[in-house]
């Protein structure tokens, strides 16, 4: 079956995109941006790639008219805190222009379960986006899910975060809203089981898990997986606002993203049938056995994907390849070259920086220009990486995003998304000659740009210095 995929670089996308291959359909992966699709050169010999912006107005000629299924896999709730409503439902009609011009039969929609009489925006927002897409021209199966549960998802990640760096929590009164957590993994069993089944068209579902928990719980069962305690001191004095700071600042979400989901942590997210579980014979894990699932991967260093990567993660809003061209003018830089007697080797240390592995040299200094970075309304350092050794350009990497990753040509392009006046580049490069180069680059934004530069220059001489010496060591 000839399937469509949008949302193929998120993170369920990333997810769904190899099961659909391993079952042997051809798949079209439809992104904003094809520099920043984070996918292996096997994978991509595999399919067809097509760039469209569903926000924008519609393309003709920009998809194959022999589709013959469609996966709705597109979401903006990371990119707004007040018109990302607005934003889906155009989305979604757009989308249905496109399908009008193919041959689609079925159309395949992951939401939000919204059971609950009164629905926080975001749940509203999913609800409006079924309407818009039961309009179109195709079977619709809508597949409504809670809390996803697996390696770098957004919910799992900030409920790790919580427990690993507060023991003692104090927490707003939303603790206490009863959700039913999934695995990612049964996501992905119910997304591809309804593929082509004519029971399931036209038709809504609860997807979830056998526990109904509340968040309070959630968090407790998680430090217990994990082999430790935790105490949670529930307080009503915590506002939305107050709320979506403490998320901000403990966890590695963006403020956006965390001001709409403590708007939806009031609601209670509880599965109302199991129809689709009896239709597709599936028996969802619990949520412990998505915990230790989800660490087996980490473990493994087999996390597929993150929703850190998003573009909505950090403040890089644009096309990757605006900014893979280096400014040589106008630009201030600090190069730095060592002689290397065993390039592929320090081409791997290149490979792994960034996350635990840190940054080579003054890895305290890099960790209080995160928390500086955060405190001013940045990414910090939290985002880490998805990949211990592997790297794909549009990975967030702490608080870079990665523009360019070229194995075989011995190069690495960085792009900072920390608070700055002006941009930032920073390049690692092994010529022919084994003489591996380190280059930052900034282009000031005036007065003020300048003058964060040069403040920073007895810095930049002992860091980036201690940093390409330490690179450049082989056992």
């Amino acid at each position: 079956m000839k399937i469509l995929l949008t949302g193929a670089n998120g993170y369920i996308g990333m997810r769904l995109l190899p099961q659909l291959l391993k079952e042997g359909h051809k798949v079209v992966c439809a992104v904003r941006d094809e520099t920043r699709f984070s996918i292996s050169g096997e994978m991509r010999d595999q399919i067809e790639v097509v760039e469209i912006d569903f926000l924008k107005n519609v393309e003709s000629g920009k998809l194959p008219q022999d589709i013959e299924a469609a996966y709705f896999l597109i979401h903006s709730m990371s990119a707004s805190t007040d018109t990302f409503d607005k934003m889906e439902a155009q989305t979604a009609k757009n989308f249905n222009s496109y399908m009008a011009k193919t041959g689609v039969k079925q159309v395949v929609y992951l939401s939000g379960i919204v059971n609950d009489e009164q629905l926080s925006k975001h749940l509203q927002s999913r609800k409006n986006v079924e309407q818009i897409l039961y309009q179109g021209p195709f079977e619709l199966t809508v597949l409504r899910a809670g809390i996803i549960v697996g390696s770098g998802s957004s919910s799992f990640e900030i409920i790790r975060d919580l427990c690993e760096k507060l023991p003692v929590m104090i927490t707003p009164k939303w603790v206490l809203t009863k959700t039913q957590p999934i695995a990612i993994r049964d996501v992905i069993a119910f997304l591809t089981g309804v593929l082509g089944r004519p029971e399931t068209y036209n038709a809504s579902f609860d997807i979830a898990g056998p526990d109904v928990l509340s968040y309070k719980e959630m968090l407790v069962q998680y430090a217990k997986a994990r082999g430790f305690k935790n105490w949670i001191l529930t307080v009503p004095v915590m506002t939305p606002k107050l709320s979506s700071y403490w998320l901000y600042f403990v966890t590695s979400t963006s403020y956006k993203l965390a001001m709409n989901l403590v708007d939806s942590m009031k609601i209670e997210v509880v599965a109302k049938d199991r129809r689709l579980q009896e239709i597709l014979n599936i028996e969802p894990h619990t949520y412990r056995e998505a915990i230790d699932l989800a660490f087996k991967k980490i473990e493994q260093n087999q996390v597929i994907s993150s929703w850190k990567d998003s573009m909505v993660s950090g403040r890089f809003k644009k096309d990757l390849g605006q900014f893979i061209q280096v400014p040589k003018y106008g630009v201030l830089t600090d190069k730095k070259a060592i002689k290397v007697d065993h390039p592929e080797q320090v081409l791997s240390n290149i490979w792994k920086i960034g996350g635990e592995n840190g940054w080579y040299y003054g890895n305290r200094l890099w960790k209080i220009r995160g928390f500086l970075d955060k405190l001013f309304g940045g990414v910090g350092l939290r985002r880490g990486r998805t990949h211990a050794h592997k790297i794909y350009a549009g990975d967030s990497l702490d608080f870079w995003r990665v523009l360019l990753a070229d194995r075989e040509g011995k190069r690495l392009l960085l792009f900072a998304e920390m608070k700055l006046p002006g941009e930032a580049w920073l390049e690692f490069k092994i010529d022919k000659d084994q003489v591996l180069h380190q280059t930052a680059t900034f282009r000031p934004r005036g007065l003020k740009g300048r003058l964060y530069w040069y403040s920073l220059v007895p810095f930049h001489y002992f860091i980036f210095g201690g940093m390409v010496r330490n690179i450049a060591k082989t056992p």
